[in-house]
């Protein structure tokens, strides 16, 4: 049997059952009726003779009379309301009957009909619970089983669903070559810029060494910032492939926070800049250390980049059952509103950046922080200044 015909069945059932109950409560009412009016009439015959029992042929003689003649054609027949007597005097126990049958009729009516509705409704939530289950082993990543194909009211959902889904499989299967592609792309240029770098390098010194020149030094610098965006590039490469391997260890902060900023005090020295990290005793996040300290030395080169000769980095951390958060903020101008929601992104430079920048380290911290179930976020300070806020979570 279809869908469609169980589906018929179980709305015309209900009906079917009602107009058989209001029928068979007819013929009762009218059953009922014709008992209550013969037993009447057979108690005032008894009544009568019993009286007089020589009135029993004259009675008997009437009632046939009566019945020949046929009720609706005589005219005495409202005779007792003269006397103060009404219908329902002579049928007071047929009234309750009748009504206790019309209530039955109603219960077994409504049972029926809330039954009928009860296993539409347990039905719809199962197949509704069904497509949810589906969906949520899509988003998961499990896969998903495919639910036996019905004919019913949910048919052109399901096969949407189906789609959809299909439809999302295979771009989410080109986003990924192509991700792939970008990143082995990106991994040759980064190896290809390698070699001519190093063969730059060697030439620059043998130069020095024979010809000394006041251009060297500006020379040595654009390699020097070469091999470092060569560097980078190499590094994107690896996360964008998921080919950047990261330790999960317990990582103290305060200790992580110290060697970063120990990377920069060549830079710090040379700009009197200081950081200030206070120790809160033991915070730990899990994650990999030497990532983590590189995420926090571009971080911090960010705030040295924007803050005044003589000012301060400041860092702060604290820790709840959900996540540990890490603030890292500066005195300087802070950012620009319109740039904030480009800080991050690969290659972007705002108007106040530094001219060596190459507009990767803040993409790279963000990649590594993500990468070990973080996220990291700027805003300005109320008071003024930039601030990084860290949030490394626990599950």
């Amino acid at each position: 049997m279809t869908e469609k015909k169980k589906q018929a069945i179980t709305i015309l059932l209900p009906i079917m059952v009602c107009m058989i109950c209001m029928m068979s409560l007819t013929v009762l009412g009218i059953k009922e009726y014709s008992k209550n009016a013969y037993e009447q009439i057979s108690g005032f015959c008894r009544f009568m003779i019993e009286k007089d029992p020589e009135s029993e042929q004259q009675v008997l003689s009437f009632l046939k009379g009566y019945y020949l003649e046929g009720v609706k054609e005589r005219e005495d027949i409202d005779l007792l309301e003269e006397y103060g007597y009404r219908s329902n005097d002579f049928s007071k126990e047929s009234v309750g009957k009748v009504f206790g049958f019309s209530f039955a009729a109603f219960l077994l009516t409504a049972l029926v009909f809330i039954s009928a509705l009860g296993y539409w409704n347990r039905r719809s939530k199962k197949r509704i619970r069904e497509l949810t289950d589906y969906l949520e082993e899509i988003n998961y990543g499990a896969g998903g089983s495919i639910i036996p194909f019905k004919e019913d009211e949910f048919s052109h959902l399901q096969d949407e669903i189906y789609k959809t889904v299909t439809e999302l499989y295979q771009t989410k299967e080109g986003a990924v070559k192509a991700k792939i592609n970008f990143a082995d792309n990106l991994a040759n240029i980064a190896h290809q810029l390698k070699t001519p770098i190093t063969a730059a390098f060697l030439s620059l010194r043998l130069v020095q060494q024979s010809v000394p020149n006041v251009y060297i030094e500006r020379i040595k610098s654009q390699l020097e910032r070469l091999n470092r965006l060569e560097e980078s590039l190499l590094t994107l490469s690896k996360i964008d492939a998921g080919m950047l391997y990261l330790e999960k260890k317990p990582v103290d902060v305060y200790t992580v926070l110290n060697l970063a900023a120990e990377n920069l005090n060549d830079l710090l020295s040379k700009e009197k800049i200081t950081v200030f990290i206070p120790d809160k005793g033991n915070v730990e996040i899990s994650g990999d250390m030497e990532w983590t300290m590189e995420a926090f030395i571009n971080l911090m080169k960010n705030c040295m980049e924007h803050s005044a000769e003589g000012g301060v980095i400041y860092c702060d951390y604290s820790e709840n059952p959900l996540y540990t958060e890490i603030l890292i903020w500066d005195e300087g101008p802070g950012f620009d509103e319109k740039e904030l929601p480009y800080l991050f992104d690969r290659f972007y430079r705002g108007k106040k950046a530094e001219k060596k920048g190459m507009g990767i380290g803040l993409s790279l911290a963000r990649s590594v922080i993500e990468l070990q179930n973080g996220n990291v976020t700027a805003r300005n300070l109320p008071e003024g200044g930039a601030c990084f806020e860290i949030r490394m979570y626990k599950n």
